[in-house]
C-alpha cells in the first residue's frame, strides 16, 4: 500500500466533509423553514431543544452503526421490514432519509407506493405490498404501508367499514406469517400535536420550495384531525400484537425524533462486526498504444461557478 501524502490526507478530509455537508444542507433547509414560520401570523412553533453540534455528532455516530447493521444483515442473510406511519408532515420522510443516507441502496430500499390503480383495487389487499418484501440480506423501509386502509382510506371513505373490519381481522395473521417466515418486522408511528401539524402546514404554504408536498388530501387531513385520531386509536388497538408491536415516536421535535427512532431501531436487531478483507487497489495498468483523446469543448457543461 502506498504511503499517504499530506495532499492525499487533505483530499480525503475534503471528501468526508463534502459528504457531511449533505446533512448540514438539509439542516440549514429546516432552519430556513423556521425563519419562514416566524413570519406566520401566530409566530409558529419553535423547537431548539437540541444543540446542533450534539445532533450532528449523534446522527453521524448512529449512521455509522446503521452501516454496521447493514453489513450484518447482508452477512447473516436477514430480512428486515420497517413501517413508518403517522399523520401528514409528521416527519416520516425525514427520518427515512437519515436512515438510508449512508446505506447501500441495493441493500436498504424505500417502498413508497402510490394510490392503487384499477387492477390493484381488485386484488387481495396485501398483494401489491407483498412484492416489495425483502429477500435475504435486504432492508425495506415502507413510507406508509398496508396501514393506509386503517388511516387515509377509512377516513376519506375510499373503502367500506366492512373492508376496515376485515383488515383488522386479517392484518395480525398476515404479520404473524411474515414473522414466522423469518422477517424482522418493526412498526413506527410518528406522533405530533394538532398545533405542530398546523405550524408545519402553514410553513409549507409559505415556502415555494415545499408547496408541492401539500396535496389536496393533505389539506383535507387538517379538517379531519379528530377523524384521523379516532382511526389511529382503533388501528393501534387492533394491530398492536406481541409478534409485531407498534412503537410510538414523539416527533414534535424532528431532530430528537430521528435520533430516538434510529437508536431504538438499532436496539431491536442484535448485530456485530463483520470480517472484511483488506481492500488493496491494484497497480494501474499502462499500455504503450493507449492515447487519451480530448473531448470537444462544446460537449462540456459551461462552468458558471
Amino acid at each position: 500500500m502506498m504511503d499517504a501524502t499530506q495532499s492525499d490526507i487533505d483530499r480525503l478530509k475534503a471528501e468526508i466533509t463534502d459528504d457531511f455537508d449533505e446533512e448540514l444542507e438539509m439542516s440549514l433547509e429546516e432552519d430556513r423553514l423556521d425563519l419562514i414560520a416566524e413570519n406566520l401570523p401566530d409566530g409558529g412553533l419553535s423547537h431548539h431543544g437540541l444543540d446542533r453540534k450534539v445532533y450532528f455528532r449523534e446522527l453521524f455516530r448512529l449512521q455509522h452503526e446503521l452501516v454496521r447493521l447493514q453489513d450484518w444483515v447482508v452477512h447473516k442473510g436477514l430480512k428486515v421490514v420497517i413501517l413508518f406511519e403517522g399523520r401528514d408532515s409528521a416527519g416520516k420522510g425525514g427520518a427515512i432519509k437519515r436512515i438510508t443516507q449512508r446505506l447501500n441502496p441495493r441493500v436498504a430500499r424505500i417502498a413508497a407506493l402510490p394510490a392503487p390503480n384499477d387492477r390493484e383495487r381488485t386484488q387481495w389487499y396485501f398483494q401489491r405490498y407483498v412484492q416489495h418484501l425483502p429477500s435475504a440480506g435486504e432492508i425495506v423501509l415502507f413510507d406508509r404501508s398496508w396501514y393506509n386502509r386503517a388511516g387515509v382510506e377509512r377516513v376519506m371513505g375510499f373503502c367500506t367499514e366492512d373492508d376496515v373490519q376485515e383488515f383488522f381481522r386479517t392484518v395480525p395473521e398476515f404479520e404473524r406469517m411474515l414473522v414466522r417466515s423469518g422477517i424482522i418486522l418493526l412498526k413506527y408511528w410518528f406522533s405530533i400535536t394538532d398545533q405542530e401539524q398546523q405550524y408545519r402546514f402553514q410553513a409549507r404554504i409559505q415556502d415555494p420550495l415545499k408547496q408541492w408536498k401539500l396535496s389536496p388530501m393533505d389539506v383535507q387531513s387538517r379538517a379531519r384531525w379528530e377523524d384521523y385520531t379516532r382511526a389511529k386509536e382503533s388501528m393501534l388497538e387492533h394491530t398492536h400484537i406481541p409478534e409485531a408491536p407498534w412503537w410510538v415516536v414523539e416527533a414534535v421535535d424532528k431532530k430528537k425524533a430521528r435520533l430516538n427512532c434510529i437508536s431504538h431501531l438499532l436496539g431491536q436487531i442484535p448485530y456485530g462486526d463483520v470480517p472484511h478483507s483488506e481492500v488493496v487497489l491494484p497497480p494501474r495498468q499502462r499500455h504503450a498504444d493507449y492515447e487519451r483523446h480530448p473531448v470537444p469543448r462544446e460537449m462540456y457543461v459551461p462552468e458558471q461557478f
